[in-house]
């Protein structure tokens, strides 16, 4: 059905098409006087705007002072300056009061205000810098420490193959976004999410579709958070604190950060996280280079464990066997464990679904492309080397949370401690996020909630919070096999935001795009928009228009991120079978999955 709405959309409302030649048929609404999501609202208008926005933006970088100096880009600013006008309210972040009366508002909930002061309104948002997206798209807990893991589990060739092509891949379809977002966004019409591109391009089908999809990973990526910090206080305290209550601790936390509604003031935190993870990191490597694995554990979340259980299975006198390492598949008849491994690879990349997010508040969002493959660059570097350098060291004994794989009790807790305070801002990000999707997406929109603007808005989004976080937890808790809902969430959800929808949505995009021909478009003084023609010509033109072999490449491109997402998501779902057959712990218990002996 969505697919169906999408070339519906391409072809045209007949409603909307209307002649140039009779222009009294036009009625013309001003954007200030549009709900958020109005579908009578064509492409060719949101897109006239848009490159009327960049032009704005682009002359005024021009006038703006070059930040230089590498301190700049480690430590960036948490926003930029704007200068204020009697119309520009004071800059703050998405959901934030800006004075003290709150301003009235029509039937549709939009400002009634004049036109410049409804773009200057969007203007002011619009505060984040290139550097500190760099820092929000690395900010990402999960991704590193499972790198070691997925080469593993594939062996050194395809590991590194596949790892590589996986980055490369996320960088284009960050390039798509930011495409798609540069030729849909405006100050009229301003983008706020994934989900508007895919209402934009598709409708309001797969707008809610999109929606809920996002929020279910980002409230199953808190769940984990939480699950992943809850076994490491357990490891801490040597298993002697209730392992429900390490979970718990760490809900409540939520509880609090949650509070923070503006991706602007999680900018330093965000920094903040990076340069954490970096040093657990360069704690697990210098350690792993000078002591053994920690065999206790491998049995739980290892390669060995995934793809070859004799492998890490002691002999009669206790003893592990050596460390081994493969360079291709350890096990080319069962591909399951190795694909597991893949899914737990793919969380390096999966920053792709907050873009728009991100894009949303930067001041200048034609510099996404530099923080996006300054952070892919990054990623990938860094992750490799030490997912390699932990195979290598460690074989089939490597961990899926590297850090937990050391064996020296004083080490394990100097990185559990720190990737504890990483965690913690990650889910904060998240769960940031996974809020503003549920308020504003679904609440809003299905049974008219108040805005955050409002006071009543921000007392109901103080109530959620806890919510949302008891509800994450309950899910990741009540799940045994922790590894396995990783797989099943980066296989049903980071898969399709990440290498999916981007190709998808170019393709609506583009054949949009080159459908426009000559005397068509969107007439701003009328409200006029002009097509010539409707249906499978149009749609033909638009798909063997301009750079054709682009959209060629995008329907292979998505057809082989499906057929990954189908094998990660049966392979996962095999692994979880397994998991609930067999007698495991889950985190309502006192005793931690970690704790073998106890």
């Amino acid at each position: 059905m969505a697919l169906n709405m999408g070339l519906n959309a391409i072809g045209g409302d007949p409603r909307l098409s209307i002649d140039a030649a009779d222009p009294d048929q036009a009625v013309f609404v001003s954007p200030k006087h549009r709900l958020h999501h109005d579908p009578s609202v064509t492409f060719e208008e949101y897109h006239f705007y848009a490159l009327k926005t960049r032009e704005i933006q682009d002359r005024e970088a021009l006038n703006e002072p070059q930040t230089k100096g590498i301190l700049a880009i480690l430590f960036p600013p948490k926003s930029t300056k704007i200068e204020s006008s009697p119309a520009t309210p004071p800059s703050g972040g998405v959901g934030e009061k800006t004075s003290g009366e709150t301003p009235p508002t029509d039937g549709g909930g939009r400002l009634v205000v004049t036109d410049e002061e409804w773009v200057n309104a969007s203007r002011a948002m619009r505060t984040a810098t290139w550097a500190a997206c760099f820092y929000l798209i690395t900010t990402d807990i999960l991704g590193p420490f499972g790198v070691g893991y997925a080469i593993g589990t594939l062996g050194w060739g395809p590991g590194i193959a596949l790892f590589t092509v996986f980055g490369l891949m996320a960088g284009y379809s960050g390039y798509l976004l930011w495409k798609i977002y540069l030729g849909l966004d405006s100050f009229e019409f301003p983008l706020t999410n994934y989900g508007d591109l895919a209402f934009r391009l598709y409708g309001t089908v797969p707008r809610h579709l999109v929606n809920l999809l996002q929020t279910i990973q980002l409230l199953c990526s808190v769940g984990l958070i939480v699950i992943s910090n809850g076994q490491a206080i357990s490891q801490v305290s040597k298993f002697k604190l209730c392992y429900a209550v390490c979970c718990v601790i760490w809900a409540a936390c939520g509880f609090l950060i949650g509070q923070v509604r503006t991706l602007q003031k999680f900018g330093w935190l965000a920094n903040a996280a990076v340069f954490l993870n970096l040093m657990i990191m360069f704690i697990t490597m210098g350690v792993i280079a000078h002591s053994p694995p920690n065999f206790s554990i491998s049995v739980l979340g290892s390669v060995g464990g995934s793809v070859n259980v004799t492998s890490i299975t002691p002999d009669a006198d206790g003893v592990y066997p050596p460390i081994i390492h493969n360079s291709g598949l350890p096990d080319p008849s069962s591909l399951i464990g190795s694909i597991t491994g893949l899914m737990q690879g793919v969380y390096a990349y999966g920053g792709a679904q907050l873009f728009v997010e991100f894009m949303a508040e930067m001041r200048r969002p034609r510099d996404f492309i530099k923080a996006m493959w300054g952070a892919q660059f990054f990623i990938y570097t860094v992750y490799m080397v030490y997912g390699c350098y932990c195979y290598h060291y460690q074989g089939q004994y490597t961990y899926s949370l590297a850090y937990q794989g050391v064996s020296p009790y004083g080490w394990q807790t100097a990185g559990n401690m720190l990737a504890v305070l990483s965690g913690i801002i990650a889910a904060g990000l998240y769960g940031n996020i996974g809020i503003k999707v549920l308020y504003n997406q679904l609440l809003i929109d299905l049974f008219n909630f108040p805005p955050l603007t409002t006071r009543n808005g921000r007392i109901i989004w103080a109530t959620i919070v806890p919510i949302y976080w008891t509800i994450a937890f309950i899910i990741a808790a009540s799940i045994p096999d922790f590894f396995g809902l990783v797989g099943v969430v980066a296989a049903f959800c980071v898969i399709q935001f990440c290498y999916s929808f981007p190709p998808l949505l170019a393709l609506g995009y583009f054949i949009k795009l080159n459908a426009m021909g000559d005397g068509e478009g969107f007439n701003p003084s009328t409200g006029v928009v002009t097509r010539h023609d409707t249906g499978i010509r149009r749609w033909t033109r638009g798909f063997f228009g301009d750079m054709w072999y682009r959209n060629v490449f995008n329907v292979i491109y998505l057809g082989g991120a499906l057929a990954t997402a189908g094998l990660g998501a049966y392979s996962s779902i095999e692994s979880m079978i397994n998991a609930f057959k067999d007698t495991q712990l889950n985190s309502f218990n006192c005793k931690s999955p970690l704790n073998l002996n106890g």
